[in-house]
């Protein structure tokens, strides 16, 4: 009997990184090089690598796909697109492989283009959005207007691909009421999915001159956090799943040489989301506050695989909360952190002797 069935598989992408060749843009936060760690061309045999990597995949295991990612995928010379694209959907034929995932940029995206990703088997289309704001989008000298990003999202939705956006958190002139505008766009735009990039200032680009200038100041690991854990709460308000938060760790990212500044924690997706937990603290002790009679523990119920990011880094969040508490009269001891759920983001609250 098989113990895996296809909604009990976990997912599995297979990540192909595409160089930048395919955008002839020069936004001022741009190194493709130093993001993706490839000097490899778009233009390459992408078989091997899809073999390699399924064959540390159990397919009883595991619901699998392929995704482009790294460059603006429909912006790179069509007869390669279509190369790579019939590559992949050759593993979706054979079913060792689901379905096919791609990034891409707003002005990249037409009729015929999402005609070309249907026919190989495309499901999800990632959109380099990054702000809702047109001043933000031309201060980073993005090349497209907010307006193109919206075309794009409801061409995208009306064609029936599941659309991602993809959102930047401390560019040029942004703050933190444009980045939640962005934000709630991705979200009425008909967006399923959404990934929150903290700015990361890498050396050699026009955005580390203008740090070193002084005309650019990029956010603190902390101040990212919080910035990007108020998108956060917008996204699971609007039933929108972030994907991740942050750039996906490589030694590239952790390499003085490379990076200047701005936000390059190596868990920048743990500090956010347990600044969301700390708001839905706050939410349920405050519900509980006026039943206080002297205890001197707080209980809180939450889920068992998030206990780290309910207690915050270095405990910051008890700390913070035994202060809050403190303020308020409520002069308990000791916070007690229990994981009893599955579902994220679920807290109970409860005093106790």
């Amino acid at each position: 009997m098989n113990l895996y069935t296809k909604t009990e598989k976990k997912h599995a992408n297979i990540p192909i990184f595409i160089p930048h060749e395919g955008c002839p843009n020069g936004c001022v936060f741009c190194s493709q090089k130093k993001i993706t760690g490839s000097d490899e061309r778009a233009d390459r045999n992408i078989i091997p690598e899809i073999e390699q990597a399924l064959s540390t995949l159990d397919p009883e295991k595991y619901d699998t796909e392929i995704a482009f990612f790294g460059g603006s995928f429909t912006g790179i010379d069509r007869a390669v697109m279509e190369r790579l694209l019939k590559d992949a959907y050759s593993f979706i034929k054979s079913g060792r492989v689901s379905s096919i995932r791609l990034s891409t940029r707003p002005d990249y995206i037409n009729e015929e283009i999402l005609g070309i990703l249907k026919n190989y088997g495309v499901v999800h289309i990632e959109l380099g959005i990054q702000s809702s704001d047109n001043a933000v989008l031309q201060a980073s000298k993005r090349g497209h207007t907010a307006e193109t990003s919206l075309k794009a999202c409801e061409m995208i939705v009306n064609s029936g691909f599941v659309l991602g956006g993809q959102m930047m958190i401390g560019l040029p002139k942004s703050t933190l009421k444009s980045e939640i505008d962005t934000a709630k766009m991705i979200c009425s735009a008909g967006a399923s999915e959404a990934r929150i990039y903290p700015t990361v200032v890498f050396r050699h680009t026009e955005l580390c001159s203008m740090a070193q200038s002084g005309s650019y100041i990029p956010l603190s690991n902390d101040e990212a956090a919080v910035r990007a854990a108020e998108c956060y709460k917008i996204f699971m308000q609007n039933g929108v799943k972030v994907l991740r938060v942050g750039l996906q760790s490589s030694e590239n990212l952790h390499c003085e040489n490379d990076v200047y500044g701005g936000a390059n924690h190596p868990a920048m997706g743990e500090l956010c989301e347990s600044k969301v937990y700390y708001g839905i603290i706050l939410d349920r002790v405050s519900e509980i506050l006026s039943s206080y009679r002297g205890e001197k523990t707080l209980i809180l119920e939450c889920p068992y695989k998030d206990i780290s990011k309910v207690s915050g880094q270095k405990k910051e969040n008890k700390k913070a909360l035994l202060l809050f508490l403190n303020n308020k009269g409520v002069m308990v001891k000791n916070i007690k952190l229990v994981g009893i759920f599955d579902e994220a983001f679920k807290i109970n609250a409860r005093f106790a002797y």
